[in-house]
């Protein structure tokens, strides 16, 4: 298994009306190009274990972890680098318990400051806070405020992900204001995959 990395752009997968292809190349052009993480995030998927397999092949041949979004079984099967848990994903014990203490286990803490607490005493590698931004693709999620990215940063020790809405114009705000990692999924959903990932990069430099 690979490590968390301290810093720098955390990719998620767009895969809405895209083929296992599409989606692989997008990957490949953003892990070419800086990605220090990627998560394989599918609520609709067609053939999952085959487009998680050939994503971590893809992401280890540039030493780049990849997380699975809510399913342990999946990433246990697939030989990924951990597990990403909601609300409702279970609990970073049982996902420890099953993957192994070199796994890499974040977990969603949306804009609550005690979830986190809670997250990083039961051992998760990293938490994320979000929505800060207007996101299409989590149009639903409740907003989190910068108040809550300053504090965290002053009580945890763990690594922090900032998701939601982040574009390479507002990601330094959340960098200068606690975060580690940005989470990303709309703004590498363009043409130029590769371009985009260089301009999120370009924040951690």
């Amino acid at each position: 298994m690979l490590a968390m990395p301290k810093r720098g752009l955390y990719a998620i997968t767009h895969t809405d009306g895209k083929t296992i292809d599409e989606v692989i190349e997008n990957i490949t052009n953003v892990v070419r190009n800086g990605a220090a993480m990627v998560q394989y995030r599918d609520k609709n998927p067609i053939d999952a274990l085959v487009l998680a397999r050939e994503l971590v092949a893809v992401c280890h041949a540039y030493n780049v972890p990849l997380i699975i979004n809510d399913d342990v079984e999946l990433a246990a099967r697939v030989d990924a680098d951990g597990v990403h848990l909601g609300e409702n994903d279970g609990d970073v014990i049982h996902a420890r318990q099953h993957l192994g203490e070199q796994a890499i286990i974040g977990v969603s803490c949306y804009n609550s400051l005690e979830r986190a607490i809670s997250s990083e005493k039961q051992g998760a590698t990293y938490v994320a806070f979000g929505r800060f931004f207007s996101s299409n693709s989590k149009p639903l999620a409740a907003p989190a405020d910068i108040e809550t990215l300053v504090a965290a940063k002053k009580i945890l020790s763990l690594p922090i992900v900032a998701i939601g809405g982040i574009l390479p114009e507002n990601g330094a705000s959340l960098i200068d204001s606690g975060a580690d990692l940005l989470a990303v999924i709309g703004g590498l959903v363009t043409g130029q995959p590769d371009i985009q990932a260089q301009k999120y990069g370009a924040l951690f430099s």
